[in-house]
Order: structure tokens, then sequence, then C-alpha cells
């Protein structure tokens, strides 16, 4: 019986009888012995050695021949890139340009030669010649034109012309007679004060100035005892002397221009702009206001209809499209009232040509090193500027691409022609810097004629920066007007310009957003760009005997990116430092990819982010697991646990003894001497 129940245990369920096992480690072990035996027949330790360095050499020269490289992490597991569907729209059109010239205004002479200083031509913009006749004649105005039209212009000719011709003279100690609002330090600072000044060469006698944050307030107080006729400031900067410098007045302020309107108000200075408004009103009630915008939401109009007395609207595009559909158009006449923010149409610069590309995750980074060295290098050389959504970003991608993709090829390859090895330029321009750096950046970048800048929304409304071929938006605005506003930095005033807005394959849908704005762009192909790899040998795999690479060979530049994409996270491996900056520029991304507006919330939302794939855009090899707590692809949010009754008691009782120990520190010790000593009577009575 027992012999019977061991065969039984021994036998497989389908009755065959059992497999031994034990076969292969012995025949393993024979071949271990027989080579032994070879071994002891050649004889001699040194012999020993010789096949272990011959294998070496044989796996050297093998790697040499067939070098190991991982083309599939880069390029397997992508989502598909959806086909892009969008209805051809006919994009809104301003006539910027007129046949009618300045000498038709009465203006006064040496103006008109001041503005020859300038740079621009002796005839009127389409914006200029609606809205300077009207600001001559003393009425306020509600502008509203593309960005790039010479809205500056549009009232600082006028502002000048009524100021000169003043009866009585005006005097630096009289203090402001023109206020001019702007959103940033840059368009303030450096732009506006410039062309302010070119303007009043002939009119030495009136004093512009600049009141804007990042400067001492000392010496800006110092310039106000002084006298400033037409100030030009930030609304926090004014706000902020307005409290606390007593030598600034508007008594005699007959002007209040309030320009770049709708970034003023998305920064949040609405408050700033009331409490300024107030301060104005309180000292003069009289004068004439202009309030400028490249596009009209609802809380332009709510700031028009507080700011402006009985104003003219100009919008050229409304005239144009009057023109077009004078019936369907009627009801669009009065550009002031509340127009939904959805239902409207931007102009945009004729000669502006728009691209879309779509890239999965994994691929973004090597994709823009790609497009800024096809760009900027190999093609006729480009200025451009890229956009990002986080200053850490900006800060990040701005050292990469320095140590990276400027070291030009003539380090390693001196043969190269100089042409090709020149050094590319990069620059950066964001919030977080000192004002100091941020001027020298802007006329570093302004004098420059190639360069690439990378910046944040610092630079996206009312800078004038000539010959600025490419505006990319790597990371896509939170809106299409904010989309507006950074491709007007390039095709200004009749240029040609191109832009490109890389989106993700989960953000594809908002190139239909935009056509819905009457904003029609074209697909780039990613392919495409990343082939211009090809003409860059720093990228070639070093395989001997290897012929000159000819033609775009698909997987040749598959494989070129990733040897890109392997120098960009053996640079952000290199140390400690440079990982941990990785990791706080993805970490801002993702902050700054939380706070779409709702309305935006199915184009870009956190859960369709593969958090790995996005780490690979910022060098990183894995995604790190030290980040905050965000929601991602495939994660779920965990319920916390409700406290128990007991809990709740618990943490109400601690409260309680929280507040009486505040009470007893803040009375006196006599209190607390009688309180204890009839605490400790009461525990006696019991006893």
């Amino acid at each position: 019986k027992q012999s019977g129940a061991l065969k039984r245990k021994l036998q497989s369920p389908h009755g065959n009888p059992p497999l031994k096992q034990k076969r292969k480690p012995s025949i393993n072990a024979f071949k271990k012995a027989t080579a032994e035996a070879d071994v002891r027949e050649k004889g001699g330790s040194s012999q020993k050695s010789l096949p272990k360095k011959q294998l070496a050499d044989n796996r050297n020269e093998s790697q040499r021949s067939k070098p190991f490289i991982k083309t599939s992490s880069l390029f397997r597991n992508n989502p598909d890139i959806p086909e892009i569907r969008r209805k051809a729209v006919q994009q809104v059109r301003e006539n910027v340009f007129t046949t009618d010239s300045f000498s038709q205004l009465d203006l006064h002479p040496h103006l008109v030669s001041g503005r020859k200083a300038v740079h621009l031509q002796t005839h009127f913009f389409g914006v200029q010649k609606q809205t300077i006749p009207v600001l001559l004649q003393g009425r306020d105005a509600l502008v509203r034109s593309q960005t790039g039209s010479g809205k500056t212009l549009a009232y600082g000719i006028p502002l000048v012309q009524s100021l000169q011709g003043m009866e009585s003279k005006i005097q630096r100690s009289d203090g402001p007679y023109a206020l001019v609002l702007v959103p940033t330090r840059e368009v303030g600072g450096l732009f506006l004060f410039d062309t302010m000044q070119k303007l009043l060469k002939p009119f030495s006698w009136i004093v512009p100035g600049v009141l804007m944050g990042g400067e001492k307030r000392k010496s800006e107080k110092a310039r106000l005892r002084k006298g400033i006729n037409i100030l030009i400031s930030t609304p926090g900067r004014l706000v902020d002397h307005i409290k606390s410098t007593e030598c600034i007045h508007f008594r005699r302020t007959q002007w209040l221009i309030i320009d770049e309107a709708d970034r003023i108000l998305d920064l949040g200075f609405e408050k700033d702009v009331t409490v300024i408004l107030n301060a104005l009103n309180a000292e003069r009630e009289t004068r004439q206001n202009v309030l400028l915008s490249a596009t009209l939401t609802e809380g332009v109009t709510r700031l028009a209809d507080i700011s402006l007395n009985d104003p003219v609207s100009i919008s050229i595009a409304d005239e144009i499209q009057k023109a077009l559909k004078p019936a369907s158009q009627t009801e669009r006449q009065a550009s002031s009232s509340s127009n939904c923010m959805d239902q409207e149409n931007f102009a945009v610069p004729e000669k502006l040509k728009q691209y879309v590309m779509v890239v999965p995750s994994k691929l973004r980074l090597v994709t823009l090193a790609a497009f800024i060295l096809e760009k900027c290098k190999f093609e006729k050389r480009h200025k451009m500027i890229i956009f990002f959504s986080s200053c850490e970003q900006v800060e990040f991608h701005y050292e990469l691409l320095l140590k990276v993709v400027s070291r030009g090829p003539e380090l390693e390859q001196p043969e190269r022609s100089s042409v090709s090895s020149a050094r590319l330029q990069f620059l950066r321009l964001h919030g977080n810097m000192e004002q100091e750096e941020r001027t020298e950046v802007f006329q570093e970048f302004l004098k420059s004629k190639t360069g690439i800048l990378l910046c944040t929304d610092v630079a996206a409304r009312g800078l004038d920066l000539p010959q600025v071929t490419w505006i990319v938006q790597y990371n896509a605005p939170a809106s299409p007007a904010e989309y507006i506003h950074r491709i007007g930095r390039t095709a200004r005033i009749g240029c040609h310009g191109n832009s490109l807005l890389v989106l993700a394959p989960s953000e594809a849908e908002y190139v239909s957003l935009l056509a819905s704005h009457k904003i029609n762009v074209s697909e780039l192909k990613m392919e495409k760009v990343l082939s211009s790899l090809m003409k860059d040998d720093r990228f070639k795999l070093l395989r001997p005997g290897s012929k000159k690479s000819c033609g775009t060979d698909p997987q040749e530049v598959r494989e070129r990116a990733t040897v890109l994409q392997t120098k960009f996270e053996n640079y952000v491996h290199s140390s400690e430092r440079t990982i941990r900056w990785a990791k706080k520029a993805l970490q801002s991304f993702l902050c700054a990819y939380t706070t779409y507006p709702r309305n935006l919330k199915h184009i870009f939302h956190i859960r369709s982010l593969h958090l790995g794939h996005v780490a690979k855009s910022f060098g990183l090899r894995d995604a790190p697991q030290n980040l905050t707590a965000l929601p991602t692809a495939g994660s779920k949010k965990k319920a916390k646990p409700r406290p128990k009754r007991s809990d709740l008691l618990k943490k109400t009782h601690g409260k309680r003894r929280l507040a009486e120990i505040l009470r007893s520190e803040y009375s006196s010790g006599m209190d607390t001497g009688v309180s204890k000593v009839k605490k400790k009577k009461k525990k006696r009575k019991p006893g």
C-alpha cells in the first residue's frame, strides 16, 4: 500500500511518469568537467587567462561594431498622435497701413520730425487714423486693436501735441499732467519711456518719468520732488507712493491713459486701479481718459464704465467686419457693450503664419532642441522667443539648452565649417529676476540680430521687439486672448513672422477652440522637425566604417534623437543640484497645469498626463517619488477616513485646554494664584 501511494504521488496528474528534473544539472556538470579536463591537458595557469582576455577583446570589438542604444525607451509606448481635424476659417484682418499721412493733421512740425526718430513710416496706421483725430478733439476713447498695430503712438502723439500747445508753458515742478498706467516694468520702463523720450526731443521742457517695482523708493521720491510731467507707472508701485509719499499730487493731471488694460486686470490690479481713480477724482474730476486693449473682456468693459466719460469706441477689426457683413454686424456696433469672451473673434496680423505641432510628452525636449537647431543654426538665422508657463521652467531649460545644445560642434569636430559651428545665444527673462538683470537682458535681445529668448508671459504684452521671426509656445496659453498676445511679438507693423504651438496628443482639441475664435493654424509634423538632427554630427552614432548619412532614414533619425536625449539625461544626472533643479521645474509645470480655467479642463487635465513620460521631457530617467502629491494618470484620490466620535471629543478638549492656557498666560499672577488655591480646596473637601 505504501509503495502504491508513493507511486501515485510521483506520477503527474495526467498519468504520465514524472520527469527527471536532475538531468539538466547533470549535463551541465558533465560539460563543466570536460572543460576542466581540456584545461588540464593544455596546462599552466598563465594559459587559463588567455581565453578571458580574448573574450574581453571580442566583446569590446562587438560593442564598437554594434553600439548598444535604446531607441525603444523614447519612441515606444507613446500615445497615438490624433489627426487634427479643423475647419478652414476666415481670420479677422485689420488694415494696418493706410494711404493717409500725418501731413493732413494740424500737428506741430517739430513733433512730426521727432516722430521720424521712432523709425516709422510717414503714413498713418489703421488704429492711428481712427484714434488720433478723436483724441485731438478732447474725447474719451476705448481703443481695441491687434498687438503690434501702433497703439502707443496713437495716444502718444495727441498727448504730446496737447501738452506742448498749452498757453502757460509747463514747468517741471508742476507735477504730472498725464498719467500712463502699464501692466509690467518692461512695457513702462523700457519700451514706453523710450518712445516718449523720442517724441519729446523737440520739447525738452516736458519731463517724462517712470515708477516701477525693483528700484529704490528713495530715488523715485527724489524724482517726484523735482517733478515729472508725464508719469508712467505700474499700478502697484503708484498705489505704494500714493499711500507713503507726501509730495505726489494730481492737481494738474489732464490725461489718464490705461495701456494694455486687459493685462492689468489679468495680473490682479483691479483694486489698485480703483484706488488710483479715487485719488485722481479727489483732486481733479475733469480729465481726458483713454483705455487701450488688444482684447475686450468683461473686466475691460467694467473698467471702461467706471473710468471713461461718454467714450468713442474704436475697433479696426469691427470696421472691416461691418464692411464685409453690414447686415449681421449691426448689433456689434457698440464694442463697449458686454460681449461674451467665448464669442470674441481676434484680429491676427496678415503676414503671420501659424503652426501647431502635436508631440508626445517623452519627445518634447528633443523636438524643441531640434527645432531650435533647425531654425537658428542650419536655416537662415532667426530671432526666436519661447514661452514657458513658470519661472522655474525658464531657468531649467535655459541652463540645459545652454550646456547641451549651445555647445558648438567645433569643440568636438574642429574640421566643421564656421557657418554651422556658430554658438547659439540663449537669454532668459522672467519675473523672479532682479530689475537690473531684466533690463540688461531686454536691451541685449533688443539690439541683437539673432538669439533665443526663453521667457514667461512677462514678455507677452506691449513689448516691441524688432526682427523676431519665430514665437514658440512650449506650454499652451490659458486662453485664446493670451495666445493672441504671445504671437503679437512677431509680424509687427506689416513684417513677416511665424508662430508654433506645441501640444500633447491629449491637448489636440485646443486647435478647435482656436478655430472657434477665427484663429487658423496649420499642422507641422514632428518627424520633419526631428529630421534636422541629421545635419548635426554631434548626435551621430559612432560606427567604424560607416558612410556619410544621406537622406532622412527614420531609424537613424530616431537613433540621433535618442543620443540627444541621452546627452540631456547625462547632464541632468551629473549632480544632485541638477537633479533637484529638474524636479523643481517638473513640479512647477504640474502646478501650472492645474491652474487652467474650468472651461479648458476637458483639454488640460492633470489626470491626462503620464508622469513618467513628462519626467522624461525634463531629463529625468524615472518619475520622481518625492514630489508634492498631485492626481496623475491612473491615480485615484484616497478618501480620508472619517474621524471617530472619541477623536472629535479629544480635539475639542484640546482646544478648550489651549484656550485655558492662553487665558492664564494673559491674566495676572494674583488671579492665577487664587484660582490654584480654590482648586486645591475643592480637591480636599471630598477627602
